[in-house]
């Protein structure tokens, strides 16, 4: 199937490029988890932060939604929120 020198080549790359980038991947994750570490040791609470870091990522109208999901489930089995 890959009898062509060009397809083949061509493969090589993009599985070459994959790699670089998994690898990429692999070294930020690791800066991101010493970032959370050194906050834990600072006092911080890192589930919080993970918290606010996905709403920061969130559109507004979308925040709204869930709020809105939230808030309605929340009052249809009567749990009082905040």
């Amino acid at each position: 199937m890959l009898q062509d020198k060009d397809t083949a080549q061509l493969l090589e790359k993009y599985i070459s490029s994959i790699e670089n980038y998994e690898a990429e991947k692999k070294e930020i994750s690791e800066r991101v988890k010493e970032v959370y570490d050194e906050a834990k040791v600072n006092g911080f609470d890192v589930k919080t932060i993970k918290k606010i870091i996905k709403i920061r990522s969130t559109s507004p109208d979308k925040l709204r939604e869930e709020q809105a999901l939230l808030e309605t489930y929340a009052n249809a089995i009567q749990l009082e929120l905040f």
